[in-house]
C-alpha cells in the first residue's frame, strides 16, 4: 500500500514540476532519518517525501507527539490568526521544565525553530516533526541534554490553509502547499517593525518571554537555480549593527552547520541573490536585511538569528532531509558555543551609538567567491520579447563570482538622548513594549525645555499601497524648541538601554521601517485649517506693511522664483504660512527628542 501511494504522488509530482529545469540526482545518507511505520511516523514520511499534512493532521501529530512524552514535550497557544485559528508552540525540555523562569535558569540555551511563516516554504514544519519524533522515541537522547527547543510548526496559519498544487510556480513541492500571505494579504516577514499581523505579535511575546539564545526562520528561495539545496545567513559582520553576534556566528556556527550538511550529502551554500536573473555572470547580490524581516530586526535587536531559504527547485523530500540535519547543525552549534554567543548579545546590550546606519545600498565594488553554478543558456523568448534563461541541469564551478554586498552607507541618523511620544499615540507605546523595548510614563508635572522637534520638508507617498499601508518617505529640518513643554502624560523612550539600535530604527522618522515610514503618522499631512482670501489679503497687507523684514523676504521670493511669482496660490501660502492663524502642527513629527549638547 505505501509503495504503491508512493508511486502513484511520485507521478503526479513529475506531472506537476514537468515546466521545471532537469534534476541532479541525488541521494544522501540523511535519506536514513526516515521511517515508515510507528505511531509517529510522520505524514511526510508516510508519502515518501512528497506531502505535507494539513492544519488538522499537524495538530493531531502534535497531541500525539505531547502524549508520547509528556514530561519532555508540551504544546501551547501563543496566539490567534484572523481567521480565528490557533497559533501553537511545542516545547521540549528535560524534566518538565516548561516555564519561562526555569527554562532561563536550567543551564541551557534555547533555540526558537519557526516554521512557515511563508506557508508554502514548510519544510521547516516537517523536518521538525521528524527531529521532535526521534527525541520523543529515545533516538536522539542527547539533544535535549545540550539545548531547549521552542516550535512553531505553522506561524501563517491561515495561509497554510489556503492550499493548492498550484501556489508556488518554480518551487518543487509539497503537492499541496499554502499560500505565502495571510488571509488580509499581509506577509508576515515584512512585518517585524509595524506589528500588523498576530503571528508576528505572536513571535515577540515569545521572545520577551523566554529569551532564547538563537531563532532560527526556515524559507524556500525563489530566484536562480545553483547547486546547494541548503542556503543560510544573517546579516554578515561588516554591515551588522550587531558585529559581535554576527562574528561568533560566522566563525563558530557556520563550520560545524556545514560539516554535517555535507557529511549526510548536502550542499550547503551561502545566503545570496542574483543581480540579474537572466546572466548569472553579472554577479551575486549580498543582501543585508533591514528590520521589517525576521533575520534583519534580530540583528537590530542583538537577538542572534539564521534565516534558512532552501532551494525551491529541489525536490521536498531532499530539502526537507537538509533542513533536519542543518538544524542538528545549528543545535550542535548552540550546544558548543552558547556561551561565547552570551558574552557577544551581552556585548551588544552595552552599545549604545551616536549615530546609526539605518540604510544600505550596494557596492560599486564587487568582492569574489567560489560558486557552484547550474549551467543555463540564453534564448530569444517570442512570448517575452527579451532574452531569457534556461537552466540544463548541469554543474558548473564558477572560482571567481562577483558578489555586491550592501555595504555601502545610504544613510545616518543622529542617534538622541530620548523620544518623547504624546499620549495620543499610546498604541505605538504599546508596540514598543512588544518590541521588548524599555519605557517611561512621565510624570503630571513632567517638562523639559530644549527639545528638538522634526519638520517634513519634502515627502512622496508610495503610489500603491504595500503590506497593507501607503508608505511615504521625507526629508527633514530640525528645531529647537525654546519653550519648555509640558510632558503630563508622554512616554519617554530611552536609547541608553539594551536595544539601542532598534528603538531609534522604530521611532526617528528618516529610518526606512519606521513608524513614520510605514504610514502611522499619515494625519499630520493634513489641512483642516483653511483660509479665505477676503480674509488673508487685508490682513497679509497689514502684516508686511509692520515687518520691512518680512515684505523684503516676499519681494526677494517673488524677484528669485517665476513659477512662485506666476502663482497666487503660492504666494498667498506663503503669506499664510506667516500668519499665527496658521496650522503649527502641520507637517511636525509629533515625537519629541533630546539630545546632550555637544
Amino acid at each position: 500500500m505505501f509503495m504503491s501511494l508512493g508511486i502513484v504522488l511520485l507521478s503526479a509530482t513529475l506531472n506537476l514540476n514537468s515546466h521545471l529545469p532537469p534534476l541532479q540526482p541525488w541521494q544522501g545518507q540523511s535519506e536514513q532519518l526516515m521511517q515508515q511505520e510507528g505511531l509517529l511516523t510522520t505524514d511526510f514520511e508516510l508519502s515518501g517525501g512528497l506531502k505535507s499534512p494539513n492544519y488538522k493532521q499537524a495538530n493531531a501529530f502534535i497531541k500525539r507527539l505531547v502524549a508520547s512524552n509528556p514530561t519532555q514535550f508540551k504544546s501551547i497557544k501563543i496566539g490567534t490568526s484572523d481567521q480565528g485559528r490557533d497559533i501553537n508552540m511545542l516545547l521540549a525540555v528535560e524534566d518538565s521544565q516548561f516555564t519561562p523562569a526555569m527554562m532561563k535558569n536550567n543551564n541551557k540555551p534555547t533555540v526558537l525553530i519557526q516554521a512557515g511563516i511563508h506557508a508554502g516554504e514548510i519544510d521547516g514544519k516537517d523536518a521538525m516533526f521528524m527531529l521532535l519524533r526521534d527525541i520523543a522515541t529515545g533516538k536522539r537522547r542527547d539533544i535535549l541534554s545540550k539545548v531547549n527547543i521552542l516550535f512553531i510548526p505553522i506561524l501563517n496559519v491561515d495561509g497554510h490553509e489556503r492550499s493548492s498544487e498550484f501556489n508556488r510556480i518554480n518551487q518543487r513541492g509539497p503537492i499541496n502547499m499554502g499560500f505565502r500571505t495571510n488571509s488580509k494579504n499581509l506577509n508576515l516577514n515584512r512585518d517585524y517593525t509595524k506589528l500588523d499581523t498576530p503571528g508576528v505579535r505572536s513571535v515577540l511575546k515569545v521572545i520577551n518571554d523566554y529569551a532564547p539564545s538563537l531563532y532560527v526562520d526556515v524559507h524556500v528561495t525563489d530566484g536562480a537555480d545553483y547547486q546547494y539545496d541548503v542556503t543560510y545567513g544573517f546579516n554578515p559582520s561588516f554591515a551588522s549593527e550587531s558585529p559581535a553576534i554576527a562574528k561568533v556566528l560566522e566563525e563558530h556556527f557556520t563550520p560545524i552547520i556545514d560539516k554535517k550538511l555535507t557529511e549526510q550529502g548536502h550542499i550547503p551554500g551561502p545566503l545570496v541573490f542574483v543581480m540579474d536573473k537572466r546572466n548569472l555572470k553579472k554577479g551575486l547580490a549580498g543582501w543585508v536585511a533591514s528590520p521589517r524581516f525576521s533575520n534583519g530586526w534580530g540583528d537590530i535587536k542583538g537577538l542572534p538569528t539564521i534565516l534558512v531559504e532552501n532551494h525551491s527547485l529541489k525536490p521536498y523530500k531532499q530539502r526537507v532531509l537538509g533542513t533536519y540535519v542543518f538544524i542538528d547543525g545549528v543545535i550542535d552549534a548552540l550546544a558548543q558555543q552558547y556561551k561565547a554567543l552570551d558574552k557577544a548579545i551581552e556585548t551588544e546590550k552595552h552599545n549604545h551609538p551616536t549615530k546609526l546606519v539605518v540604510a544600505r545600498s550596494y557596492s560599486q565594488e564587487a568582492d569574489y567567491i567560489s560558486f557552484k553554478g547550474i549551467k543555463y543558456k540564453s534564448f530569444e523568448s517570442a512570448l517575452s520579447g527579451h532574452q531569457e534563461v534556461k537552466y540544463l541541469g548541469e554543474p558548473i564551478q564558477y572560482d571567481k563570482l562577483p558578489v555586491y554586498w550592501q555595504k555601502d552607507v545610504k544613510l545616518t541618523v543622529n542617534v538622541p538622548d530620548a523620544f518623547y511620544i504624546p499620549p495620543e499615540y499610546s498604541t505605538l507605546v504599546e508596540k514598543l513594549v512588544l518590541h521588548g523595548v524599555e519605557v517611561e510614563k512621565l510624570a503630571a508635572d513632567a517638562s523639559m525645555a530644549g527639545l528638538t522637534q522634526l519638520k517634513v520638508d519634502k515627502h512622496t507617498f508610495a503610489k500603491v499601497p504595500f503590506e497593507g499601508r501607503f508608505r511615504v518617505e521625507a526629508s527633514f529640518s530640525s528645531t529647537v524648541l525654546e519653550d519648555e513643554v509640558m510632558l503630563a502624560g508622554w512616554t519617554k523612550v530611552s536609547t541608553k538601554q539594551d536595544y539601542s539600535e532598534l528603538v531609534t530604527h522604530l521611532l526617528h522618522p528618516a529610518a526606512p521601517d519606521s513608524f513614520f515610514a510605514w504610514g502611522e503618522f499619515h494625519s499630520i499631512f493634513q489641512r483642516t485649517e483653511y483660509v479665505e482670501n477676503y480674509a488673508l489679503e487685508p490682513y497679509a497687507r497689514k502684516m508686511l506693511k509692520e515687518s520691512p523684514k518680512l515684505a523684503l523676504a516676499f519681494d526677494k521670493k517673488i524677484r528669485e522664483d517665476k513659477k512662485f511669482a506666476k502663482s497666487d496660490k503660492q504666494r498667498l501660502e506663503w503669506l499664510y504660512e506667516k500668519t499665527p492663524y496658521y496650522d503649527q502642527a502641520y507637517l511636525k513629527y509629533p515625537i519629541l527628542m533630546s539630545y546632550t549638547e555637544q
